[in-house]
């Protein structure tokens, strides 16, 4: 949930046209649905209510007929709504790291409590530094050295300001924790492997996995 709060976050500063294009598409399909759906509802009460043949009824008929238009060309736009959408989100989908690389820094500080009960940091306070992140950096026309440099400045720039709460002895240690968790999302550290280091191996366990 944090992490998709976020995402909308950096699409409003990176891009506000594509985010609020969205919105109005959300929007706007789901007011045609409903209005398809009205139309449906009206056709089945005449149906219910009419007396004798339905094709004898020139009103029903006449209600029918442009019913039928209005709703092909609903059914229309929702179609070219949905297919807009869609490029939409693969555009916003580019700046997922931007957001996973937050979300992941926010349970780094939420940790801290742990270390120490006073350790405590509000979201509000760590949103505003993430979205100073954007508006502090260099604009580039390549999206991903744009993600890139959001990143390696957000990275630092909380660092930086957690580290003016932070005992000298705990600096070290959440560095170390930021860099773990990092590289743990990469890939590039084993869960299991980064259990044993914390919590030790079980004797019996690490010989049946040696045999």
């Amino acid at each position: 949930g944090l992490e998709d709060q976020l995402l909308a976050m950096v699409v409003m500063q990176e891009r506000p046209d594509l985010e609020e294009q969205r919105s109005a598409i959300i929007v706007g399909i789901a007011q045609m649905k409903q209005e398809l759906k009205e139309i449906q509802e009206r056709i089945l009460y005449k149906l219910s209510v009419s007396e004798g043949s339905p094709l004898d009824d020139l009103e029903f008929i006449i209600m029918l007929e442009a019913s039928k238009i209005k709703s092909d060309d609903i059914k229309t736009k929702v179609e070219a709504a949905e297919i807009t959408q869609i490029d939409i989100d693969n555009t916003r989908s580019q700046y997922i790291p931007v957001a996973n690389r937050g979300q992941i820094l926010f349970f780094c500080l939420a940790d801290l409590s742990n270390i120490d009960p006073m350790y405590q940091y509000s979201l509000e306070w760590f949103i505003k530094i993430f979205v100073s992140s954007m508006a502090d950096t260099e604009k580039s026309e390549d999206l991903s050295q744009r993600v890139k440099t959001i990143n390696d400045y957000f990275t630092f720039s909380l660092y930086s300001n957690v580290c003016r709460s932070l005992f000298e002895k705990h600096k070290l240690h959440f560095a170390f924790l930021m860099c773990i968790r990092i590289l743990m999302d990469a890939k590039q550290i084993d869960p299991h492997e980064w259990h044993h280091f914390l919590a030790g191996g079980d004797p019996v366990t690490d010989l049946g996995l040696m045999i």
